[in-house]
Order: structure tokens, then C-alpha cells, then sequence
């Protein structure tokens, strides 16, 4: 995947099964499909031509908005990811490092690889509520667009298998595994380098014609197939993702100081969020999508046809008192089949609580809080007590604005809400 302005790999790995080389057999063509001839148990570079270009043929007919071919050499990726890491940018997500070279090398992932086939699939829903406008009601819960249907690991999985099935039906068994954000593989690198698009200043993959508002997948395959030419950089000498990062986080073009992104503070982190950055997420309770709003390449993006990815259970406006009402077992009922669930209840619970207190110092929202205190984790109340504090913080101000008696400065709004202007840059 990538949406998120920070693009995790988690979990364990999730593959179709590997299949020995051995020489294909002839499978009887369609009239739209050529007669993969053998010669010597492999097919002749034109018949390997034809079939990536078929291959691509077959993932638009799935679905896929473009499939690329990209070769495994990513020497100049491999040193610009361990640099990334001995700086610590990765924060706790420990599993960026746990498999040494194999992310960065995908012929050890996976021995045998020769090529990877790489798709982008849409996923920005159409008839969503406004992203600027959700953002600006402090009341309301904004959630990562990528996050507000279905989740993309099962829909960009399934398509995914289907082609390789295409693939087998064409030329026999084939060695090939297939990847969806789920192992140590360098996505974004493989897609830049099938000609999908390229990587942007902040850290996600750009394409001329529709944007950053799409999801990646992979299939890893032993077939030499023709490589596409990479993608070159069009981000040229703009700076918005950087001058309106909520945090901060995009500390330099194109390196992104995870410790600091909303998306991993919100979905990665695990214990407790930064004192300093907590005013800073806003309303923001899943994932972060500034980077991409403000992306002038963003008003080329286009709307996803797929229903799978149109919003559930009205997560792209619901107000936040709502979601902190719910239960674990509601949680877990209205997240069934969705990214959101990974987090569990506990983080959610901690989300919601920061952005309450980023919020307006209404007595509800206190009730709310002051109810949940007894009920939770260490981890969550926590994260109560500082919303709390903060909200009295507010009224003491609110009072003393209103008293003839008495002058001080407001406090000032979070950042993440007031300092970044509206996009216009979504179709």
C-alpha cells in the first residue's frame, strides 16, 4: 500500500505458493490470446514481449488502474532504506530492519525471482464527505481515505492471484508469489521502477496522470519478462507536503522521520503519543492524508469504481463522541473486514481521546472522558487525563477571554487544524 503520507509493512507474509520451473505445456489458446510456443522449455523473447504485454492487458480487465514490470536491482534503494534506519526514522516498527537485505533484494525473499510484476489500483471513493471539511469540524473523526472501506490486503490479494492464474492458463505452472503490503518488500521502489510513477517528496508514489490515491501490490515471478523504463521525478521545486506536514514529519525531500507522522503515531506506535505532537494530530484518529491533500498532483486523481473501497458504517464523517461511545465488541463489529481493526480497541480508544482534547471544551466531551477513566487501560487513561487538562485549559481561557476582569492570551489551536489552508487539489 501507500495512502497514508507513511507507507507500514506488517504482518506476516501472505503468498500463493511457489511452483518449480518446469517446462510449460502448450494450453490451447482464444482468439484474443497468442499460442505461447516452446522452444527448448522456455519461450523466445517475442513470445516473452507478448505475454507482458497481456499480462498488463489482463490486470486493467481486473481492475488494476496500470501494471509495470520492474527488474530486482535496488543497490541505490538498498543504501538510501539503511540510512534510513541507522537514523532511527522508523521509531518502533522494528520489523523494517528484522529481515536484513531481503527487502531490498527480492531474489533472497523469494529465490528464483527475475522480475516483479507491479499494479496500482484506485481506491479515493467517490461521494465521500469533503477530507478539507472533515478536517476543519473539530467535532467530527477524520480517518485515513485508504482505511474507510474494505480492506485493500483482501481486494488487491484476490486480483492478484487471479492474474497469476491468467498467467498459468497461458503458459502452465510458473514460479510466483504474490505480495500486498504484508512482507519485507520495497513497494514504492519496485513500482517507480515498473513506470508507475515516481517517489515523491513526501515518500509516496506520484503519478502525472492520477495522483498518490492509489494502493500497490506484487507478484514476485522466476518469468524474465521485459522490464518498463522507470519513472522520473516531476515533483520539481514545490514544497507543499513539506511546509504542511501537522508535525513536521517530511524533515527533508523525500525522507520522512516516521517518529513523527500522524500515520504511525496513530497506527504503528503502540504505547504512548508524544506530549509535543498530541496537539498537533487534531482530529485525526487513523492515519494522516495532509501530504496528499495538498499534493498539486492530486487534481489529476481519480475516483475509484470500486464498491469495496466506498466508505462503511459513515467512518468518513462520524463524530468523534460517537466512536469513543463504542464498545470492544462494536468495535469489532463495525471494523470486521477493515484496515482499522489491526489497531486494536485500546489505540483507538487512545486516538480518540487526544483528538476529543484537540477539540472544543464542551461539557460532553467531558462526561464522555471522565466516564471511560475507570474502564480502560493505564494506556488509555492516560491519554484521557491529558485530554481532560487540556480541555479545562481551554475553558479557563474561555472564561477569562469573557471577563472584563481578567486578561491572557488563548491558547493557541492546534496546528494540524488552523495553519493549513484547503487543498483544492481533490478532484
Amino acid at each position: 500500500m501507500q495512502a497514508q503520507g507513511l507507507h507500514a509493512v506488517t504482518g506476516k507474509a501472505i503468498s500463493t505458493r511457489v511452483v518449480p520451473r518446469r517446462q510449460a505445456t502448450v494450453v490451447p489458446t482464444t482468439s484474443n490470446d497468442p499460442d505461447y510456443r516452446q522452444l527448448g522449455g522456455e519461450l523466445d523473447a517475442e513470445a516473452y514481449g507478448e505475454l507482458a504485454r497481456n499480462i498488463k492487458r489482463w490486470a486493467r480487465e481486473l481492475g488494476f488502474q496500470q501494471a509495470g514490470i520492474a527488474g530486482i536491482d535496488l543497490s541505490e534503494d538498498e543504501v538510501r532504506l539503511e540510512t534510513w534506519l541507522a537514523r532511527g526514522f522508523h521509531g518502533e516498527m522494528a520489523y523494517m530492519a528484522r529481515h536484513g537485505r531481503k527487502r531490498s533484494r527480492p531474489q533472497w525473499l523469494v529465490p528464483g525471482t527475475l522480475r516483479v510484476i507491479a499494479v496500482r489500483m484506485d481506491y479515493l471513493p467517490p461521494g465521500a464527505a469533503d477530507a478539507d471539511e472533515v478536517l476543519a469540524d473539530s467535532r467530527l473523526a477524520y480517518v485515513s481515505r485508504y482505511a474507510l472501506g474494505r480492506d485493500y490486503h483482501k481486494v488487491l490479494r484476490r486480483r492478484l492471484r487471479a492474474l497469476a492464474r491468467r498467467i498459468e492458463a497461458r503458459i502452465g505452472p510458473f514460479g510466483h508469489r504474490v505480495f500486498v503490503d504484508s512482507a519485507p518488500v520495497l513497494e514504492k521502489a519496485l513500482a517507480r521502477q515498473a513506470g508507475l510513477g515516481w517517489i515523491g517528496k513526501h515518500t509516496n508514489l506520484l503519478h502525472r496522470e492520477s495522483g498518490s490515491w492509489f494502493f500497490l501490490g506484487e507478484l514476485y515471478t522466476d518469468l524474465p519478462l521485459p522490464v518498463d523504463a522507470p519513472a522520473t521525478d516531476h515533483c520539481g521545486r514545490c514544497r507543499r507536503c513539506l511546509d504542511l506536514c501537522p508535525t513536521g514529519a517530511i524533515v527533508a525531500p523525500y525522507q520522512l522521520d516516521a517518529r513523527r507522522c500522524i500515520s504511525y503515531l496513530t497506527i504503528e506506535l503502540p504505547g504512548s503519543i508524544p506530549h509535543e505532537l498530541r496537539p498537533l494530530i487534531g482530529n485525526r484518529i487513523y492515519g494522516c492524508d495532509d501530504c496528499q491533500l495538498v499534493c498539486p498532483w492530486n487534481r489529476f486523481a481519480r475516483l475509484s469504481a470500486e464498491r469495496d473501497f466506498q466508505p462503511r458504517h459513515r467512518l468518513d464523517q462520524r463524530r468523534l463522541l460517537e466512536l469513543f461511545a463504542w464498545n470492544e465488541a462494536e468495535f469489532l463489529r463495525y471494523t470486521e473486514g477493515s484496515a482499522i481493526r489491526r489497531i486494536g480497541y485500546q489505540r483507538w480508544l487512545r486516538n480518540i481521546a487526544v483528538a476529543l482534547g484537540n477539540g472544543p471544551a464542551d461539557e460532553a466531551v467531558r462526561i464522555a472522558l471522565d466516564s471511560r477513566r475507570q474502564a480502560v487501560s493505564p494506556l488509555v487513561r492516560e491519554h484521557i487525563d491529558w485530554a481532560l487538562q487540556r480541555l479545562e485549559e481551554k475553558a479557563c481561557t474561555e472564561r477569562q477571554s469573557t471577563d472584563p476582569a481578567t486578561r491572557a492570551d488563548p491558547l493557541p489551536a492546534a496546528p494540524a487544524q488552523a495553519s493549513r489552508p484547503l487543498s483544492r487539489s481533490r478532484p
